[in-house]
């Protein structure tokens, strides 16, 4: 079985996103809500949030499924790491390095999301409600960034795609 290349398959997602039908800023919308559901400690929930929350907007549904990818496997330790960080901060909470590493140690072991979130609420109420803090600051930081290159990537789509059709693009007000 032969590798993927990466530029291959950033060529093939590109073209999915290029199919997707709604003005750019709906779409974009989408993208940053799901970006924010994505940042909070919810893993089961995640989509479910970022649906909900595009349903509540008027925003792109699958653009928000979308953008809770942006916390999976590959990143998980990092999310957890500062949602955990940066919650402690605002909420006053003192280092507590054991407990934490034995969260730290249940995702780097890759154990499945719902035994993660099981260990965060084994490690007591306080550390989930620094998680989520801090998952609400991340997603706080990440979700208008995301809007705006979200909105300039989809407003280039739809210029392009106006452009090889000859056609003129209509702007909404």
């Amino acid at each position: 079985m032969t590798s993927v290349e990466p530029t291959r398959t950033a060529r093939y997602y590109y073209l999915r996103l290029r199919r997707l039908r709604g003005q750019p800023e709906e779409l974009a919308m989408g993208m940053a809500l799901g970006v924010f559901a994505g940042s909070l400690p919810i893993i089961p929930f995640q989509t479910a949030l970022a649906v909900a929350l595009a349903l509540c907007f008027k925003a792109s549904k699958l653009t928000a499924a979308i953008g809770t990818w942006v916390s999976n496997p590959f990143d998980w330790y990092f999310f957890y790491f500062y949602s955990y960080k940066f919650g402690a901060v605002l909420l006053g909470l003192p280092e507590h390095k054991a407990l934490f590493s034995r969260i730290l140690n249940s995702v780097q072991q890759g154990h499945s999301f719902l035994k993660v979130a099981e260990t965060i609420l084994e490690t007591g109420s306080v550390f989930a409600l620094a998680f989520l803090v801090g998952g609400i600051l991340i997603g706080i930081v990440l979700a208008p960034i995301s809007y705006i290159l979200s909105v300039l990537l989809f407003r280039k789509i739809k210029k392009s795609k106006a452009s090889k059709k000859g056609g003129l693009i209509i702007e909404r007000p």
